[in-house]
């Protein structure tokens, strides 16, 4: 446990010192509990994110950083690879991927790196999953990601949907 307290403080130092480098990420210490830390990410230019922030938690375990911390979104999203209810993030550094060599900021940049490229044959949202191939299979990128935006926002007009609707269908 004094390794990962250890640790945490060697992070929270960096991350104070590292603010104004990387504006993309806000991430910040419980006063109370090194274990529990919050962020702020903002969403990946060029994507249906684009403009958005987002709230993530993380509760580091005590074997950290031999164990990977839990993070969720406490911010609504919809994504292939974000349980819509629960927040839980799937991401391979996350489970069986991680590496000590991870911070808590090395994960904020690869869950902003997640929003830009999902991974819908590994959906924790299976809805979003299959939307986002049938979307981006049909569509040229451009047109794929401001009908995305549509759908995350829910200002797809009827029509819209109906048309929506014909290439899941095919899909």
């Amino acid at each position: 446990m004094q390794t990962s307290r250890a640790r945490l403080f060697k992070e929270y130092k960096e991350v104070q010192r590292e603010k104004a480098a990387d504006p993309d990420i806000q991430l910040v210490c419980d006063d109370s509990n090194i274990f529990k830390w919050t962020a702020l990410i903002k969403g990946p230019s060029e994507t249906p994110y684009e403009g958005g922030v987002f709230q993530l938690a993380f509760s580091v375990p005590e074997q950290y950083p031999l164990q990977p911390p839990q993070v969720r979104f406490l911010t609504k999203i919809f994504h292939p690879n974000v349980h819509f209810k629960t927040g839980e993030i799937c991401l391979d550094i996350l489970k069986n991927a991680w590496s000590p060599a991870w911070t808590l900021q090395s994960v904020c940049r690869a869950i902003i790196a997640l929003m830009a490229h999902p991974e819908p044959d590994s959906p924790l949202n299976c809805d979003s999953g299959t939307l986002f191939k049938a979307i981006f299979c049909a569509l040229g990128t451009s047109e794929a990601i401001n009908l995305w935006r549509e759908c995350i926002l829910g200002l797809l007009p009827h029509q819209r949907k109906v048309d929506l609707c014909r290439l899941s269908i095919r899909w």
